[in-house]
């Protein structure tokens, strides 16, 4: 069991971030007597998991609704089916980004050539 603070240093996140989780219902850390927040292992993997997903573009309604799945089913199956689902449409969306990118680093690529040329031709007169 860690306390916000153990649990923002660990993950280099600001305490803050955490109780906006906790906002959300992605967290639900328990309380001590003195209404402290403590986080349990499973709060801690939460956490962990949202910070993945965050790194890997999905939304926070997204991760919420992929971390709630195992709360509905223990299994853990519709998590990771829905999970499945989630990254394929990610990867879609990551490899039309790739596409769009590489096709501006083609035109920036011919311009700078095209830019080049001109000033050559420009110094030489």
């Amino acid at each position: 069991m860690k306390d916000i603070t153990e649990v923002a240093q660990a993950y280099d996140v600001s305490t803050r971030t955490i109780r906006y989780y906790e906002e959300l219902g992605l967290l639900k850390p328990d309380r001590t007597a003195g209404n402290i927040r403590i986080y349990t292992k499973a709060e801690v993997v939460k956490l962990r998991l949202i910070l993945r997903g965050k790194r890997y573009g999905f939304t926070l309604d997204e991760i919420k609704e992929m971390i709630l799945l195992f709360d509905k089913d223990r299994t853990g199956i519709k998590q990771l089916e829905r999970t499945i689902d989630f990254g394929n449409e990610k990867i879609g969306q990551v490899e039309t980004k790739i596409q769009e990118l590489t096709e501006m680093k083609m035109e920036m690529e011919q311009l700078l050539v095209q830019f080049t040329e001109k000033l050559t031709n420009l110094k030489g007169d």
